[in-house]
């Protein structure tokens, strides 16, 4: 069924959740599911409209009972984090690229897409500060690397500062598969620095934070093909193990700490983290993320 005009705006989600249809179906229910109440907003009484998110409606329905053994659908905790861990690898990867001077289609389109990820993490909830920060940098990035290679010109790598740019539908309608991320992507710093010194630092993205083991989700995307003929061998770095903070050692619970909804969600969010980076074998992360964990646990406090 063809997409009324009125609902143009959700056309590019649609177009992830149906790339990532057998990949990830996760990720395809999400961004369907987006793409539903961000429809209603749009337009829900005209018939054409109508007919087309009832259409959604029955689809999400049908996903919805044949992923009801996963628990990214079951706990809303979980669903949250597979969707932004997913969204910042496919940044992540694309962010490398561009800071390495490796400019092509699938870098471009692993910003794009990562920037309608960041849209749908609003269905559960308002998105962080540093989401909306990803968001803004990832979709203007896409414009901006697409809108140089079109006029031929050699786009600059790392954060620069930013001007307009509108990314038009002509590379999201291109064919040439979905984007996807490394399997193994370049592990992140707490936070981007680093760009060139000839370039300009911008003011609002050359400190992007990135949420401790965020790096490392459970469900990865699929291995892509290096732009170049030589592929390029990861260095290996020395692992090294943090320190165990003592006043967590053998703790309890203080006794005149009252917990909040929303410390338990930001306490099981630190353990989902943990269990995905221990599946990279990523220990430091891990034991970080248990710590502040256990910490808002006894404290109350992060």
């Amino acid at each position: 069924m063809a997409l009324p005009s009125q609902l143009k705006p959700i056309q590019h989600h649609l177009r992830t959740a149906q790339e990532h249809e057998k990949r990830d179906p996760v990720v395809a229910y999400y961004c369907r599911l987006y793409a539903m109440q961000t429809g209603m907003k749009l337009d829900s009484k005209t018939p054409e409209c109508r007919k087309f998110l009832v259409k959604l409606m029955d689809q999400l329905e049908m996903m919805k009972k044949e992923l009801s053994d996963n628990e990214s659908m079951t706990q809303e905790i979980v669903g949250n984090a597979h969707i932004e861990n997913y969204a910042l690898k496919m940044f992540l990867y694309a962010d490398s690229e561009d800071r390495s001077g490796r400019f092509h289609k699938n870098m471009i389109k692993s910003f794009y897409t990562s920037s309608l990820l960041f849209d749908v993490l609003s269905v559960f909830g308002e998105l962080s500060d540093e989401n909306i920060q990803h968001r803004k940098y990832a979709k203007w990035k896409a414009a901006y690397i697409h809108n140089c290679l079109k006029n031929g010109e050699t786009p600059q790598p790392g954060p620069i500062g930013m001007e307009g740019e509108a990314y038009d539908d002509e590379f999201g309608a291109e064919g040439g598969g979905p984007s996807e991320a490394p399997h193994n992507p370049p592990q992140p710093q707490a936070s981007f620095h680093g760009h060139p010194s000839n370039q300009p630092p911008a003011s609002n993205f050359s400190n992007i934070q990135i949420p401790p083991g965020s790096h490392t989700p459970a469900n990865t995307p699929a291995e892509i093909p290096h732009p170049e003929a030589q592929p390029v061998k990861p260095v290996p770095v020395p692992r090294t193990m943090p320190v165990v903070d003592p006043s967590l050692l053998n703790n309890t619970q203080e006794g005149d700490v009252r917990l909040t909804p929303e410390d338990f969600t930001r306490a099981q969010k630190y353990c989902k983290y943990a269990g995905s980076a221990l599946q990279y074998e990523d220990v430091g992360t891990a034991i970080q993320n248990l710590q502040k964990a256990l910490k808002l646990l006894t404290t109350g406090k992060e």
